[in-house]
């Protein structure tokens, strides 16, 4: 610290368990959508919103860095209590009474002594990132190398359901500024072809198209709904084989051009690894919940670039999450090859921070703040809380 000043250590962590749901007029459009979900992934789980938890961290200073995790029990297979259990019970104690500018080696003594709880352990390093910033005064992205880029462009999501809405839902987001759009399918193999077309048609040949099918398809099948769309320039194919197919998902990629990128099935730096060492991805997909936090997203993004694939980051996260991410590809904007997407201000009713990001010509600006350049609304925190707060002390 600067005049030989002591770093301030880690005291407090306060958890907050929280629903918010989406906005009346996307719950509608999901009533309307494949299987009330807006896509092809086999769940039974209703979709009505977001469950989240929000962390606080705070110094001896009184400095405080917040962080978020979005879970859903059929992609990260646990809930926001059980996310709680994971911080107080187990991970807790490898954060309290530490620096936090000594991230790497709190994230280092979660992994030597608790086995996965990724979403957790990135939670509590998220909320590091930003509590250093709010100390030194900075934006989070100095600690991630710098800012590369004042604002990035941003891919627009498309769901499931009726093709001609799909097709009039792109074009008024292209119409916005949007160049890159994620398309959802996986109802069948002519259909998906028969969106494509349209899309491709309807938009030009200039935009970006990417697809995710949420496991829609056996790998046979998946080979086929794939080299159908082909023709029309597909970026990044994803998820479309069952989450814990990885040989199958590496016999799609043998035989398709387009680059493969896992999601569901894929939350560690070791599965990210595994499945580009299996070549069944060429493009990796990053989230403040995948690898977990920002030292693992870092990483995983330096490893893709050593490699030569590219990046995709997405989610449907709160402002806190979503200015997280921004910072992040800001500092990695020369090497991701691919639009982010941030779509939680687009579905959810509030994003609880005090100033929304500003978005706006298909482009979201890069924070300039201490930190994640964002604070947390107190009035809409207990609004949607859905339990008390947790609080662990050193």
């Amino acid at each position: 610290m600067a005049g030989g000043a002591e770093t301030p250590r880690i005291e407090c962590i306060e958890l907050f368990p929280l629903h918010v749901p989406f906005r009346q007029l996307v719950r509608e459009t999901m009533a309307r959508s494949e299987g009330g979900l807006g896509m092809a992934i086999p769940s039974e789980e209703p979709w009505l919103g977001g469950d989240f938890v929000i962390a606080r961290v705070h110094a001896d200073d009184g400095s405080q860095g917040i962080a978020e995790a979005f879970v859903w029990l059929p992609e990260t297979g646990v809930s926001p209590r059980e996310l709680v259990a994971q911080v107080r019970d187990a991970l807790a104690r490898y954060v309290l009474g530490a620096s936090p500018f000594d991230v790497r080696r709190i994230r280092y003594r979660m992994d030597s002594n608790v086995a996965r709880c990724d979403v957790a352990k990135g939670l509590l390093d998220m909320a590091l990132y930003d509590l250093m910033g709010k100390i030194t005064g900075r934006p989070a992205h100095d600690s991630m190398g710098g800012r590369m880029v004042d604002s990035l462009p941003l891919c627009a999501l498309i769901p499931l359901m009726d093709p001609a809405a799909m097709i009039q839902m792109a074009s008024a987001f292209k119409d916005m500024g949007h160049t890159t759009f994620r398309f959802k399918l996986g109802r069948s193999i002519v259909e998906d072809r028969a969106i494509m077309a349209a899309a491709r048609e309807e938009l030009g040949g200039e935009v970006r198209l990417r697809v995710d099918y949420n496991q829609a398809y056996r790998p046979e099948e998946a080979v086929r709904a794939i080299q159908a769309i082909e023709p029309f320039g597909i970026d990044v194919a994803e998820q479309p084989v069952r989450l814990d197919d990885w040989l199958g998902m590496a016999r799609v990629q043998s035989q398709v051009q387009t680059p493969l990128m896992a999601h569901e099935g894929c939350f560690s730096l070791t599965d990210i690894s595994a499945l580009v060492e299996l070549g069944a991805v060429r493009v990796v997909g990053v989230n403040s919940e995948r690898p977990g936090g920002v030292t693992q997203a870092l990483s995983a993004i330096d490893y893709a670039t050593e490699r030569g694939l590219g990046v995709v980051l997405h989610n449907q996260p709160l402002g806190i999450a979503s200015a997280m991410q921004v910072h992040l590809a800001a500092a990695r904007a020369a090497v991701l090859g691919h639009a982010i997407e941030l779509f939680g201000h687009v579905m959810l009713e509030d994003d609880l921070i005090v100033d929304p990001l500003v978005y706006g010509g298909g482009d979201v600006r890069v924070p300039t703040g201490p930190g994640f350049g964002v604070d947390l609304d107190l009035a809409a925190l207990d609004r949607y809380s859905t339990g008390p707060c947790v609080t662990v002390r050193a």
